[in-house]
């Protein structure tokens, strides 16, 4: 089963942080990434930059509309993500918690499939 571990982060958070720490942590995430494809089970990863250079793409009534970042109205951001292949949901939870981000941002757990049910 393929889940997508979103890492949701507060906006401005990579702003705050000295470089040093930044570069440490981004190792950390590389580290786990490394350790998810020694075991097989990583499909995909992307860090994602700010969204601050981020458009926000809308069409209705055939009109369509772009939004600039950042965008104001969210207190968060993706920051990036994990597409890992596992057994179960409570493995993908488990992975998830061993995530370096989940100390300083949210890691939310989604399964890969159909956007209906049915």
């Amino acid at each position: 089963m393929a889940y997508l571990l979103l890492i949701i982060e507060p906006r401005g958070q990579r702003d705050e942080r000295p470089l040093e720490e930044a570069q440490r942590l981004y190792a950390d995430m590389v580290r786990f990434g490394e350790g998810l494809k020694e075991r097989g089970m990583l499909k995909a990863v992307e860090s994602l930059q700010s969204d601050a250079n981020g458009v926000r793409v809308s069409v209705r009534g055939g009109k369509r509309t772009l939004r600039d970042g950042p965008f104001t109205e969210a207190k968060e951001m993706v920051g990036g993500f994990f597409l890992i292949d596992c057994t179960s949901r409570e493995e993908a939870v488990a992975i998830a918690a061993q995530c370096p981000a989940a100390a300083w941002a949210t890691v939310e757990v989604r399964e890969v499939g159909p956007c209906f049910s049915g």
